[in-house]
């Protein structure tokens, strides 16, 4: 490993931990001194309008909010894309036309029908962002500039403060259980069908699996590079996870809404059954319930992300052992891989939960609905803005006659672990653990 590979300030995970426990602390702060009112210049609201009245909507808007929440994203933005070696000057213009459209979607999601039919900022973005992607041909330096896994690291973070702690200790053996019956079982469905139906690779049948049953583009790439797939496979597979994690963030809430569950069930059942952070949590926000991002969150979170190291691990051994077992001879697999491949920004959101905890637990009790609501209601606020971004990123780099094109067999395969996990993760959620989530923060 080298020296530069050692440096903390390279890694997306470490930046996400650093901004989000700060903005997490500086609010924390200053609530109990009593100057929380600072943080009033970085709230942007946008009046609910019907019809084509979208003026309606800016009239309680304040352009000075408006610049100055721009202006400390972006250049905290802008700091992070230079140590992780991205173009500064591209990014900056990149974020620009990002934020610029982040507006745009705060007042479509406050229209009337927009209301009606729950349309929440980040669910809107991902929709603009896609009709955007694939009816215009956008450049690529614009698409190079996206971060939009570090995004969605800032925004598990931030939503860490609003989990205390006992509600992490008491759901997190659940969570994992449930998760890891989910992931085991779509991971060798996949892997199975992928190379004994169809022949594939071992290699890239993991990375399929990997893709559909740990924690999507990341698993994917994570156990694509353990298990020594070739690189048109890793691309294929984050295609099609991509593909069938857009089509859940639709389906899963019209699903929740149909059965009329429990939003704690909607949220877990999410949890086991989205591919992806970003397209999970899109999905539960759809639901417009607390409950269900929290729920969803322990699951996939603490459920599946946090053991991606331990798979690669798993799957590195496999590789060096019976897949390429001839041109492995020598290769000795660390166990210091999971700590390597561990997602850091789990670390984050469980300090997160603790800091949060710690305040409340010291602050006197007639106080604690107020800094909830207050101080812990403007993260959630700062959240949904970095949500938004994600959502905005995701839909724009997303082109659906790309996905088409990767091939029948690896479609097949992976459509084949959805099948599975679907209605499994719905009788683990509605069935088995049903008391738990049925009860979960009430």
């Amino acid at each position: 490993m080298s020296v530069r590979q050692l440096l903390w300030y390279n890694k997306e995970d470490n930046w996400a931990n650093v901004i989000g426990i700060s903005l997490v602390v500086v609010i924390s702060i200053a609530w109990c001194m009593d100057m929380f009112h600072i943080f009033d210049i970085f709230r942007v609201q946008f009046t609910g309008w019907s019809g084509l009245a979208v003026i309606k909507s800016l009239q309680n808007t304040h352009f000075l909010h408006i610049v100055v929440l721009w202006i400390v994203f972006m250049v905290l933005f802008a700091v992070v894309a230079r140590y992780l070696e991205r173009d500064v000057g591209k990014f900056i213009v990149g974020f620009n036309v990002v934020y610029c459209l982040s507006l745009l979607v705060g007042i479509l999601s406050t229209q009337s029908l927009a209301k009606e039919w729950q349309l929440e900022m980040p669910l809107v973005a991902l929709l603009l962002g896609l009709i955007l992607s694939n009816t215009l041909s956008l450049p690529q330096w614009f698409k190079d500039t996206f971060l939009t896994e570090f995004y969605v690291k800032i925004g598990i973070v931030l939503m860490g403060a609003t989990l205390p702690v006992t509600l992490l200790f008491s759901a997190g053996s659940v969570a994992i259980m449930q998760a890891c019956i989910v992931t085991i079982i779509t991971f060798f469905s996949i892997f199975f069908v992928a190379t004994k139906f169809f022949g594939l690779p071992a290699a890239f049948g993991a990375t399929l699996g990997a893709g559909g049953s740990i924690c999507g583009v990341s698993a994917a790439i994570v156990i694509g590079n353990a298990s020594g797939a070739q690189k048109e496979h890793v691309s294929v597979a984050i295609s099609i996870v991509v593909f069938w994690a857009v089509i859940m963030i639709f389906v899963l809430p019209l699903l929740c809404h149909l059965f009329g569950l429990d939003m704690g069930v909607a949220g877990a059942w999410i949890g086991t059954s989205e591919f992806a952070d970003a397209a999970g949590l899109a999905a539960a926000q759809g639901l417009g319930d607390e409950r269900a991002v929290a729920a969803f969150t322990l699951i996939k979170v603490i459920g599946r992300d946090m053991f991606v190291g331990v798979w690669a691990v798993l799957v590195a051994l496999l590789s060096a052992a019976v897949w390429h077992k001839s041109t492995t001879a020598n290769v000795r697999i660390s166990s210091r891989i999971i700590w390597e491949r561990f997602p850091k920004f789990i670390l984050g959101f469980m300090l997160a939960s603790v800091i949060g905890t710690m305040f409340v637990s010291y602050l006197p009790e007639s106080t604690h609905k107020a800094y909830q609501a207050e101080a812990l209601g403007f993260v959630k606020e700062l959240r949904n803005w970095v949500f938004t971004w994600t959502f905005l990123c995701i839909g724009l780099s997303t082109e659906f006659k790309k996905i088409i094109r990767v091939g029948f067999a690896p479609f097949i395969a992976f459509s084949i672990g959805v099948a599975i996990n679907l209605p499994l993760g719905f009788f683990l959620s509605n069935y088995m653990f049903v008391d738990f989530w049925r009860n979960f923060m009430r």
